[in-house]
């Protein structure tokens, strides 16, 4: 190819290069990455192809796309990541927010009689925050508390608090799962962890090389950490309050086996967009 290349010229065999990297999203990663490099609007690509690259966004181009060609997701390059039509910011410490996670905060939702009440939240295992922040923004008299293990997650989540001008109503707190906690909550969520873990190996190479494993592994069933939850939630959940849990393909009976043996039953199981049982609506018995 003589000259400099084109957007167009480019973006095709920026694609090819992912697409031999075995990335079945290869022409959608190659246009956000370029788009990204050239702090253009992605649709930019498409009505100016023939743009001329310099020099300097052949590189920066091609830095984005060795990163992606080693299978680091897209968010973690970008440092961020849409949910709920808001923007997080993610990072290597923390669980991508993903479009099944959605569900949860549509069960919510749609259980909240009155989204302008003054309601207490609590969230273990918060990662990006997005499950308290996204509540938080669709209910705005409510206050959240966010607990994590790890401090590196909860950085990130109070960087999405600010980022999204809610950090005046919630808080953060490091630790393990409810241990040293009391009072009562009107709803409580979780997205633990759920991969058994002799399969988080054998998950796609972006999630096993690159997701924090602690907020993969659920040990050697995929359950513990409902094991750990349970007693927390019913001894902190308000007595007319909700718990809302996302739980794996194929863990309905088992979880919700686990919650009824610690005094809280099943009020509804809501699918996924792919038709997968992926949250449970829980409340006291």
């Amino acid at each position: 190819m003589s000259g400099a290349p084109t957007c167009g010229q480019f973006l095709v065999q920026v694609t090819e290069r992912l697409r031999a990297a075995g990335i079945s999203s290869a022409r959608l990663d190659a246009r956000v990455l370029m788009a990204h490099a050239l702090n253009i609007n992605s649709m930019a690509i498409f009505s100016h192809p023939e743009r001329p690259l310099s020099e300097d966004e052949i590189r920066s181009v091609e830095a984005l796309t060795a990163r992606r060609e080693k299978r680091e997701p897209v968010s973690h390059i970008l440092g961020r990541r849409e949910f709920w039509s808001l923007n997080f910011a993610v990072t290597a410490d923390t669980l991508d927010p993903r479009p099944d996670t959605e569900t949860l905060i549509e069960t919510v939702l749609d259980a909240v009689s009155d989204r302008q009440a003054r309601l207490k939240l609590l969230d273990f295992g918060t990662g990006t925050g997005c499950i308290p922040l996204t509540l938080l923004s669709e209910l705005p008299n409510a206050r959240a508390l966010a607990v994590d293990i790890s401090p590196a997650a909860l950085a990130v989540a109070r960087k999405n608090a600010i980022s999204l001008a809610l950090d005046s109503r919630i808080a953060f707190l490091k630790g393990d799962w409810g241990q040293g906690l009391d009072g009562v909550f009107d709803i409580i969520t979780s997205n633990p962890p759920y991969i058994p873990d002799a399969e988080i190996d054998g998950l796609e190479a972006e999630v096993a090389a690159w997701e924090p494993r602690n907020a993969l592994a659920g040990g050697s069933d995929g359950l513990d950490c409902y094991r750990a939850l349970a007693p927390d939630i019913v001894r902190l959940l308000a007595p007319y309050g909700i718990a809302a849990l996302e739980i794996g393909m194929g863990q309905h009976d088992d979880v919700v086996a686990i919650m009824a043996g610690a005094g809280l039953s099943l009020r509804e199981v809501r699918a996924d967009l792919a038709g997968i049982g992926r949250c449970l609506l829980l409340a006291r018995s």
